[in-house]
């Protein structure tokens, strides 16, 4: 397995690790600060390094082949097994995806309603509500707007699955079904907003999700209505 220093710390860039196997286009790690493909978030991007030797990280998955592994897609003829490198991850992109998370959150508490579908990437996130509903855009937008202002602290801590199953209107997603198996789950926690369970990365507080706007509203189907967020440009802000 690999040991996943980014649920406990979004913020850790970098971390030593030491190549465990080979896998087609790749190799998975003892430890990684690298978040992999998983919970509609995109998987981060980076280097391995050793040495004078650099290996381009250009995604990051769950391994197929073992579980609890996660694969880290490098370009080129891959380090050999026992190789330890320097693991370093594209800040920029950590962070756009550490603020559209948690302003998904933030969605979830100004629209009360099952999400069955989500994406979040480094330019736009997107949630799909299972309703039929019509959304006011002004007033999701102002909404945000508020919960990001009032600086509300962001916080993750376990449960367990006990727990949750004596809870279960935590579980908002009807796509993404919390993890099994180990005993408890991790959910996110905006103080006084929104709590359920989630594995991604997020920012510490709202304040520092910045200026998002929603870029669309669309009826995806008589039962969906998408919203898109964006990265607000200078002259929105």
């Amino acid at each position: 397995m690999t040991e996943e220093l980014f649920r406990d710390d979004a913020t850790l860039l970098a971390c030593d690790a030491v190549v465990t196997a080979h896998e087609e286009g790749g190799v998975t790690l003892d430890r990684t600060v690298s978040y992999p493909l998983g919970g509609g978030q995109a998987g981060d991007t980076g280097w391995l390094i050793a040495g004078s030797q650099r290996w381009r990280v250009t995604d990051t998955r769950k391994s197929k082949l073992t579980p609890g592994a996660i694969l880290h897609c490098v370009e080129g003829e891959l380090p050999a097994v026992g190789t330890a490198v320097r693991v370093e991850i594209d800040a920029a992109r950590r962070q756009a995806h550490r603020r559209f998370h948690t302003a998904t959150h933030l969605l979830c508490a100004l629209l009360p309603y099952p999400v069955d579908g989500c994406s979040i990437t480094e330019t736009y996130a997107r949630l799909d509500f299972h309703t039929d509903e019509p959304f006011d855009k002004d007033a999701i937008q102002s909404g945000l707007a508020r919960l990001v202002a009032e600086a509300h602290p962001v916080r993750h801590r376990w449960i367990s699955e006990e727990e949750l199953d004596a809870n279960p209107g935590l579980v908002r997603s009807m796509s993404v079904q919390p993890p099994r198996g180990l005993g408890r789950v991790r959910v996110l926690e905006i103080e006084g907003v929104d709590l359920q369970p989630c594995g991604g990365t997020h920012v510490s507080n709202t304040a520092e999700i910045g200026a998002v706007v929603v870029t669309k509203i669309e009826k995806k189907s008589a039962k969906t209505r998408r919203v898109v967020l964006g990265f607000a440009q200078p002259s929105e802000a």
